[in-house]
């Protein structure tokens, strides 16, 4: 198998990145959030979505009586 330059370059992104921030794993997910937020992008959120035809299983529908309080 070929070795793929784009994984490789991720590959070697990614472990500069855990290096920077000394493999804290909180510290990176930080710098993540605070660039994210700073980027200013709108999130869309749309809701899931089931194939045409769904039906659900009896197991897979939510239990409504738990829910009563």
């Amino acid at each position: 198998m070929q070795d793929d330059p784009v994984v490789a370059e991720v590959r070697r992104i990614r472990e500069e990145l855990a290096a920077r921030f000394n493999y804290d794993l909180h510290a990176i997910f930080e710098y993540a959030r605070q660039r994210d937020a700073a980027d200013n992008f709108k999130v869309i959120r749309l809701p899931p979505r089931r194939p045409e035809g769904y039906q659900p299983k009896p197991d897979e529908l939510p239990d409504v009586a738990a829910h009563r309080g």
